[in-house]
């Protein structure tokens, strides 16, 4: 996630780091090029684009420029869903470090250090990573890291440690029952996060609005070179950054969960977590805060 002060005037003008505009650089030159073309053309046979009206382009933009919002929220709504998931999954374990504090300490320890080994496997497995290894450093769940699931293998386990917690009298039935409760909340979110990530935005959806906005892109340059001359070029590729970039940018932000600029910063709230589980267990030294590099957030 991009993490930075409110931009200057300067900024604006001349940022280039955290902004979409890397993302976009060849469809722009390719904008570019075109319009110089048009605007070349115009001046060798004047009049060959008289016929072609800026009208229908004002229509077809403002369509474009609705559907295009659409999609934008829609991709923004997954980036907002997928941070509000995470934000429950940091309550519940907070809720469940505490709700552990009268257990010996053998058993807390094992279960708060399971749910650091949750964080982390769900974390590596909405990234593509290799999940058990990411849950070993913190919990041993057995053959299970051989599974289909080692991340909800983790909440199995602290599921059955609560239960033998009741059997054997340790704790009674009302804190059974809240501690399963938060270990539910947890696996609500690895659901909701793997529903994010497997049901993209429709491919045919994304696919229409960019071939729409490339064609519109390329052919506006013919219906203004003949009055505009090389001011051709200004409004072309405004409107070619703000369509191509909401594009870029939508495609970042339908992935919440993966390594673009804008993405969610999994590490740093993993981090968020295993700090103040360890903190729970005594631990003195906590590891640092994750800082954003090169204003990038991970």
């Amino acid at each position: 996630m991009i993490v930075r002060k409110q931009p200057t005037f300067r900024d604006i003008l001349f940022a280039v780091r955290g902004s979409i505009l890397p993302h976009i650089a060849r469809q722009l030159l390719a904008v570019a090029l075109v319009s110089i073309v048009a605007v070349v053309a115009a001046d060798e046979w004047p009049g060959i684009f008289s016929r072609i009206s800026a009208i229908p382009f004002t229509l077809i933009g403002i369509a474009l420029s609705v559907f295009m919002s659409f999609r934008s929220n829609a991709c923004y709504a997954r980036w907002w869903e997928g941070r509000l998931l995470w934000g429950e999954l940091l309550i519940a374990s907070r809720s469940f470090a505490r709700e552990t504090a009268t257990l010996d300490e053998a058993d807390r320890h094992a279960m708060l250090r399971g749910i650091c080994g949750f964080a982390h496997g769900l974390g590596a497995r909405l990234r593509g990573q290799d999940e058990a290894t990411a849950i070993a450093a913190w919990y041993d769940i057995g053959r299970d890291a051989q599974g289909p699931n080692p991340t909800d293998a983790v909440l199995g386990h602290l599921g059955r440690r609560c239960l033998e917690l009741k059997r054997d009298g340790r704790v009674d039935a009302i804190h059974w029952s809240v501690l399963e409760g938060q270990l539910g909340r947890m696996s609500h979110v690895q659901g909701g996060c793997e529903r994010i990530l497997l049901t993209p935005v429709p491919f045919s959806y994304s696919l229409l609005l960019l071939r729409t906005a490339t064609v519109f892109c390329i052919t506006l340059p013919f219906a203004l070179a003949g009055s505009l001359g090389w001011w051709t070029l200004l409004p072309v590729l405004i409107v070619a950054y703000t369509f191509f970039g909401l594009d870029a940018l939508s495609h970042q932000l339908e992935e919440p969960f993966g390594l673009a600029p804008n993405a969610l910063p999994l590490d740093a709230m993993q981090r968020t977590i295993e700090r103040e589980v360890l903190w729970q267990l005594g631990e003195e030294t906590l590891p640092p805060p994750m800082q954003p590099v090169l204003d990038v957030l991970s």
